[in-house]
């Protein structure tokens, strides 16, 4: 493992790969752990968050740092449909915006996503039940959308802290299935 990217979530380093060159968007991306990742895999990062100093820490070479709330009300997806190679969300949940990711894809594009579920609170935060998935709500995304899933997962991990979580890799219809190469995760080429 590269140790410039141990901080980035396992589920998004495993499947980052699948991403074809092109913009990706790394939605509430925080400090950038993964806009990071992304720009060393040499793609074109849009790190999207309404936290300035958040951003200041994300900013590097191949990463726009951009200020936007996209939850303010009044404010647009200010994403065209079909324009982004990929897309990584994580510990981030706003329902409204479930369409506007899927739709934001291109043809072949990867979304990653990886968030909290429902049995959370038995761990902590979040334990509102308006930022924990509901069982399969992922899925749901996915179908609505017209993804096809490549790997989904719902169960608790004990690191970096105790959580229950729902993690998402789906491709847009136009994804090569033999692009889908999963070699890469055994470590076998």
């Amino acid at each position: 493992m590269d140790h410039r990217f141990e901080d980035a979530s396992p589920w998004v380093r495993r499947w980052a790969p699948l991403i074809r060159q092109g913009e990706v968007l790394d939605l509430a991306c925080g400090n950038g752990r993964h806009a990071r990742l992304l720009a060393s895999l040499g793609h074109v990062v849009i790190a999207l968050d309404r936290d300035r100093e958040a951003l200041a820490a994300a900013a590097g070479e191949n990463i726009e740092p951009i200020e936007y709330d996209v939850e303010a009300p009044g404010n647009p997806w200010p994403f065209a449909p079909r324009s982004l190679a990929g897309i990584v969300v994580t510990n981030y949940l706003h329902r409204p915006l479930f369409g506007a990711l899927a739709a934001s894809l291109a043809p072949d594009g990867v979304l990653i996503y990886e968030t909290f579920a429902r049995g959370n609170e038995t761990f902590g935060k979040p334990s509102n039940p308006d930022f924990l998935l509901m069982p399969g709500e992922l899925l749901g995304l996915a179908g609505r959308g017209g993804l096809r899933v490549v790997a989904f997962e719902d169960g608790v991990v004990q690191g970096p802290r105790p959580a229950r979580l729902q993690r998402l890799c789906a491709v847009g219809q136009g994804f090569d299935p033999a692009a889908a190469r999963l070699d890469h995760l055994s470590g076998v080429e």
